[in-house]
């Protein structure tokens, strides 16, 4: 056997049946392996969108994601969703075929290109093949994203699998809450009486919800979340939805008012906390998270305490049951009906600013919240209009939100819906695009159409780089550069085979309604032409300090 045969192989032992990306010469074998073993491949149209596609199918499915490309041009075509990949830590393995002489032109310096986008990186030996690829597995599948390298001289070397087999899936490790830790921890909620936890990253696995949860209705604490962590707490009546740029006003003044906020698997990055002008400077701060280097990383805390959410969460809760102690914090009937009227986004009145030809995307992604059935994963690009599928469009829990933007890259997100509908074709996918992101990604329309899975693309079309245009507008600067012709976006979806419908205002909706009536044969893209009178005020946080 080959050592490509082995690695495919070793893979597919270890669950994996998705592999997303474009085929070469040099990951023809490692690839027709892993579909050998019963692996789907699902080819992209470009090696951006395989990576991305790969990127979201492990944060939806909760798995590990994997990626095939060519050699050179086929991984650097790639680093823009490894690189998202690698600063969000999902856990992905890039098969990455590698011309080693320093002449040919496909050669790179692999290693130092991974290192560069903050990835992982691991080489395939022909005498240890199935261990290389094996401990490439297990480092993915602890939150880290893995360029393996395979050489091309190494793939056709003779290499053998175990005498068993590939080795047994990667399980995880049992973890224990670390001491006096735990105890300060549940020492800081006993004494709070306004209590809040913001959830992040590091608490969307599965088993974290629960726990969490409980915890928070021991003591009291309301419940709210990153954006990257939106639908985590979904259906609970204390939760606040997300903390930050996209807070509503009533989620900012409770978090600002809280006495002590507990951030469990979240760095509360300038997003998360407004640049720290979210929490009160009086409240006490404690950070839970697995990966001890994150502890005060972005503001210093009163304690950090190193762990996994689920397994803190429980060991907290466990105390505070031995010690008979039980409090409402600050839940009250009172506050549990401004909640219930004042939670979403949508209960909070807005001027409308639609003008004829032009739907203001608030009004817009309300009525598309109703429309959309409950069973949906939201998936955001990133840019000027990316606030209001987040704000307006309700998730079922947190593998229902998708949102690429820890490398702020646009363009990501038709990609990563594919990748999510490929996770979860039980759930209509929701991916939402500006125009300009549209017109990156529009190649992968292609694939969406192939893969026949039900997905709907509303674009947020202001016919601009709406960012910049009201970051730098104000200012008097020309805007030539970043502003663009109205483009019929409906009509180029409908040369790739997708149904096109084009919104302008509320009544225009009637396609879509009969789209999602079914059968939804074909991807639905819709071209909303909204309004954009003024800019997103979440800009404001993200231009602070250019």
């Amino acid at each position: 056997m080959r050592a490509a045969e082995v690695v495919g192989r070793v893979l597919a032992g270890h669950g994996v049946r998705h592999v997303f990306g474009l085929v070469g010469s040099g990951n023809f074998h490692v690839t027709n392996a892993l579909v050998a073993a019963g692996a789907r491949f699902v080819p992209a149209a470009h090696e951006a969108g395989a990576a991305t596609m790969a990127d979201a199918y492990a944060r939806v499915s909760g798995g590990l994601g994997v990626v095939s490309v060519h050699q050179g041009p086929g991984v650097t075509n790639a680093l823009t969703g490894v690189t998202e990949a690698a600063k969000s830590r999902t856990p992905v393995v890039v098969l990455a075929p590698e011309a080693t002489a320093p002449r040919s032109n496909f050669f790179i310096d692999l290693p130092s290109a991974t290192a560069a986008v903050g990835a992982d990186f691991a080489r395939v030996r022909a005498e240890h093949a199935a261990a290389d690829a094996d401990a490439a597995v297990r480092l993915a599948a602890s939150g880290r994203t893995v360029v393996l390298g395979l050489p091309l001289d190494v793939q056709t070397m003779p290499a053998t699998l175990p005498p068993d087999g590939p080795p047994p899936p990667v399980a995880d490790a049992p973890l224990s809450a670390p001491q006096p830790q735990t105890a300060h921890l549940a020492d800081a909620l006993v004494a709070a009486r306004r209590p809040v936890f913001i959830a992040g990253r590091g608490a969307t696995r599965p088993s974290a919800r629960h726990p969490l949860i409980r915890l928070a209705d021991r003591c009291g604490a309301l419940l709210a979340v990153s954006a990257a962590a939106k639908g985590l707490c979904a259906g609970d009546p204390w939760y606040l939805d997300v903390s930050g740029g996209f807070a509503t006003p009533l989620a900012a003044e409770l978090i600002a008012g809280a006495d002590l906020v507990v951030a469990w698997g979240s760095t509360l990055n300038m997003w998360t906390t407004r640049h720290g002008r979210l929490i009160s400077p009086d409240a006490t701060v404690i950070q839970v998270d697995r990966d001890p280097a994150a502890l005060g990383a972005n503001r210093p805390v009163s304690l950090g305490v190193p762990g996994a959410v689920d397994v803190v969460a429980s060991a907290v809760d466990a105390d505070l049951v031995g010690r008979g102690w039980q409090a409402e914090g600050w839940r009250s009937p009172g506050l549990a009906k401004r909640i219930a009227a004042e939670g979403r986004w949508r209960d909070v009145s807005y001027a409308d600013d639609g003008i004829p030809d032009r739907i203001d995307p608030r009004t817009l992604t309300i009525a598309l919240d109703d429309l959309l059935p409950d069973e949906r994963t939201v998936v955001v690009d990133s840019g000027n209009f990316m606030g209001y599928p987040s704000m307006y469009l309700s998730v079922p829990d947190v593998a229902g939100f998708c949102f690429t933007q820890a490398f702020q890259s646009v363009g990501l997100g038709l990609a990563s819906a594919l990748g999510a509908a490929v996770a979860r074709p039980d759930r209509l996918t929701v991916a939402a695009l500006g125009d300009g992101g549209y017109l990156m990604s529009v190649a992968e329309l292609t694939t969406a159409v192939r893969l026949g899975l039900p997905l709907a693309v509303v674009v947020y079309d202001d016919a601009a780089y709406g960012a910049e245009v009201h970051h730098f507008g104000p200012d008097g600067y020309p805007l030539d550069t970043v502003t663009f012709p109205d483009t019929d976006l409906a009509a180029i979806a409908r040369g790739f085979g997708c149904t096109g419908v084009t919104v302008r205002s509320i009544h225009d909706l009637g396609p879509i309604r009969e789209w999602l009536a079914g059968p939804r044969a074909r991807p639905l893209v819709v071209d909303a032409k909204v309004s954009s009178a003024r800019g997103a005020w979440w800009l404001e946080e993200a231009f602070r300090g250019h």
